[in-house]
């Protein structure tokens, strides 16, 4: 997903020829500064287009609350028991709260792992295995996410069916 902040142009390369060999220290010191740069200017361009995002999420977040306060009110105003949520729309209701905690803690975990760029103890071997464990992790949440959603389904058939049953 490419994400360009407004008025950012595309990438300008700057070759600045080296009085000494291509193979000298300052050749090589120059390439690594060059490097960083580039490399810092993907990094500024990824939180940039994040920042975006996050904007978006938080309108989201905010319609989300404004929508769950009418929806208390609506049902605090209505008497008794019978206002319970249909199966599919209690299903729906779960899916969306797994989402909402995972993509909670993506962010959580985004802002308290170690600053890599500040360099970390974290070997590459490490930073690759502690990548796959939270692949994995996400893959598992993903998992009891459908699971939760097949049990949620599977309550409101029950319970449609003790009602069919009191009804007899």
């Amino acid at each position: 997903m490419a994400c360009r902040p407004p008025g950012s142009g595309s990438y300008t390369v700057v070759i600045i020829p080296l009085r000494t060999g291509l193979y000298s220290l300052d050749a090589l010191r120059f390439y690594l500064w060059v490097k960083r740069q580039k490399d810092l200017e993907k990094e500024k361009d990824a939180l940039c287009c994040g920042l975006e995002i996050l904007e978006k999420a938080r309108l989201w977040y905010l319609q989300r609350l404004e929508e769950n306060r009418a929806m208390q009110d609506r049902v605090e105003a209505r008497t008794g028991f019978s206002s319970c949520q249909g199966g599919a729309a209690e299903a729906r209701s779960c899916l969306l709260r797994s989402r909402i905690q995972r993509v909670n803690g993506s962010l959580g975990s985004v802002m308290c792992e170690p600053n890599l760029t500040m360099g970390s103890n974290l070997s590459l071997q490490d930073a690759v295995a502690v990548s796959e464990l939270q692949w994995r992790n996400i893959l598992l949440t993903q998992e009891v996410s459908d699971k939760n959603r097949q049990i949620s389904i599977l309550e409101s058939e029950n319970d449609a069916l003790v009602e069919k049953l009191d009804e007899l």
